[in-house]
């Protein structure tokens, strides 16, 4: 090794300058080529030439192989031949760049520190995260010269990186124990898992079979139970099983993203299934369908709502259970994210004597939770509020609430004429799907009657050209449409690890300032335990309000072209989805980043 001022050049050609415990190439001077008669490389093949492990003639044999074989480097060809063993020629790697060599077993990795990475990133690019300690986080990899990988490493990881060379193998092997035979770690957890922890409320007893009878054992009701009250204590949304050809894949979805966990081994598939089809009062042995139950048990206490979906796929049946948790729903208005002048704005719109408002975006975007939120701030006891959902999410004391059933006929229009004799004030109706929902919808409004509904569109003014192009008359909508809310959930930087940018780039300051947003002080979260390093702890609403007054019931009147009732809104001073989030960006709340991903330009 050469030392000092003079350091190795890379295999890519150039001079390598350390930095941080890795090298980096910083030009390609010294760039060495086959052609180059009498030459030798000066990488880790000179390494080993200089040690004796390989003579020059060997190196010569291996370029004039590389002609042929361009695809494979000078060491894979010397490994290949049999003059060196894929270990040796790591190991010149390593003093090449300066880096320890060294084998890692299972021992040796801290189990959260290997799921900081994706399992398939792992194995694709044969890194691991070992450890981590004050110096940064120990990561073993197989080629250190790969240096844009060493960058997207730093990225993902958020931490100080200090690399040490690793076999592949060692990589593969701790990434199979982990995944293949993770039964070990779930029974540790489960434990302590008691089989009352999780308390099915009105459980129907069916008679006993053999797969039931699989299903009530303890290892089975012990990890069901588990991954039930870790996802409720995670403030997990869903929990989804697949199976694949191999193993078992459970994964959470935690602030609109999914996590792997822990699995069990694929044997137990069939047994959790069932479990969960017994609690659910499904049918254990139609598995050829899809099938939709209902869970309502109390975990520590707390009573929470399971929708159960399965789902059969190649290897075996999908399970999906939606968590439907009271306390997660019944924010406030005033929790939902909204600045000032939109609360204010909203509130005045829901509380008017009739009219339609439209809550409009993609699914799991929270438009259940604002309008769960507007019929609180509404006088129960004055006032007559019914909904019609398809199904009914959350249960509301003083609300009359209709469930859809479109297999015996009762739709969302079959519901809502039907609730119109029923004298109500306030009608919600869970989504306005056709043209006879939006034409009863907004006959409701006309008579009387206070209507908040929800349509799948991309912003507020699409909303208006979605309703005259399914056949409502543009005359209609403007006389009973009051306003138009859009909106999409960012995820919170988490407050643990809430960390100020110091060097801002010019072209995120330039971005910022087009949407009137300040880049003096920006935030972004360093990963914590808390929020399982994402940097990210909860999420808030970035919002769109379109308010009809009489101007735009004018414009709407002759049924303008969407490019052109977008311009005009804004114009009328509507901020858009985009804006509204960068505010928020400004107010050190969420990232640029973060509110890019789910608003369009």
């Amino acid at each position: 090794m050469q030392q000092g001022s003079e350091q190795p050049d890379s295999p890519l050609g150039g001079s390598m300058q350390a930095r941080g415990g890795w090298g980096e190439p910083v030009g390609f001077d010294d760039l060495w080529r086959p052609t180059d008669s009498g030459a030798l490389p000066r990488g880790p093949e000179r390494i080993l030439l200089d040690a004796g492990t390989v003579s020059a003639e060997h190196i010569e044999h291996a370029v004039q192989q590389q002609q042929d074989c361009p695809q494979f480097s000078i060491l894979e060809l010397l490994v290949q031949s049999g003059v060196i063993d894929a270990i040796t020629a790591l190991k010149a790697v390593a003093e090449y760049f300066n880096l320890p060599f060294m084998r890692i077993t299972s021992d040796d990795a801290d189990d959260n520190v290997v799921g900081l990475l994706p399992a398939d990133y792992i194995r694709e690019k044969h890194v691991l995260p070992v450890s981590q300690s004050d110096e940064g986080i120990l990561v073993g990899i197989t080629d250190p010269a790969d240096i844009f990988l060493i960058d997207d490493l730093k990225r993902r990881l958020r931490s100080k990186v200090r690399l040490v060379v690793t076999p592949p193998e060692d990589i593969l092997k701790i990434m199979e124990e982990t995944t293949a035979s993770p039964s070990q770690k779930v029974e540790e957890i489960i434990q302590d898992i008691n089989e009352d922890d999780v308390e099915v409320v009105d459980e129907e007893e069916e008679e006993v079979t053999d797969l039931e009878k699989i299903a009530g054992e303890s290892p089975v009701i012990r990890y069901v139970n588990y991954l039930i009250a870790s996802a409720v204590k995670e403030d997990a949304s869903d929990i989804h099983i697949e199976p694949t050809e191999k193993r078992l894949r459970v994964r959470l979805r935690i602030d609109g993203v999914l996590f792997e966990q822990n699995a069990p081994p694929l044997k137990m598939h069939a047994a959790i299934i069932s479990r969960l089809k017994i609690m659910a009062n499904l049918d254990i042995a139609e598995r050829r369908l899809p099938q939709d139950g209902r869970i309502r048990a109390t975990v520590h206490g707390r009573t929470v709502d399971l929708r159960v979906s399965t789902l059969p796929v190649v290897h075996g049946e999908k399970c999906v259970i939606r968590i439907l948790d009271d306390r997660s729903i019944l924010v406030g208005l005033e929790n939902l994210g909204m600045g000032r002048k939109h609360l204010e704005d909203f509130r005045q719109s829901i509380l008017q004597p009739h009219g339609i408002v439209l809550v409009t975006g993609p699914t799991g975007s929270g438009k259940s939770t604002t309008l769960y939120s507007a019929l609180q701030v509404m006088d129960s006891d004055r006032l007559n509020i019914s909904t019609v959902e398809d199904p009914v999410e959350y249960e509301l004391g003083s609300v009359n609430q209709v469930n859809v059933h479109e297999s015996i006929g009762m739709s969302f229009a079959a519901a809502l004429r039907s609730l119109l004799r029923q004298d109500p004030d306030v009608v919600m109706v869970g989504e306005v799907r056709d043209e006879q929902t939006a034409r009863i919808a907004i006959q409701a409004s006309l008579t009387g009657h206070m209507v908040l509904s929800t349509l799948h569109t991309n912003d507020a003014p699409s909303s208006i050209t979605r309703l005259i192009n399914i056949g409502i008359e543009p005359y209609l909508i403007s006389a009973s449409l009051n306003a138009v809310l859009a909106q999409r959930l960012v995820r919170r930087i988490c407050q643990q690890c809430k960390t100020r940018v110091m060097d801002i780039k010019d072209s995120v300051a330039a971005y910022l300032s087009k949407y009137n947003a300040s880049a003096d002080e920006l935030y972004y979260g360093a990963g914590c335990d808390k929020c399982r390093q994402t940097g990210f702890k909860g999420r808030l609403g970035v919002f769109e309000l379109l308010l009809v007054d009489d101007e735009m019931r004018d414009a709407i009147t002759s049924s303008p072209a969407l490019g052109e009732l977008r311009r005009f809104a804004r114009q009328q001073g509507m901020i858009a989805l985009r804006e509204d989030g960068l505010r928020k960006v400004e107010a050190g709340l969420t990232t640029a980043e973060e509110v890019m991903r789910v608003t369009e330009t």
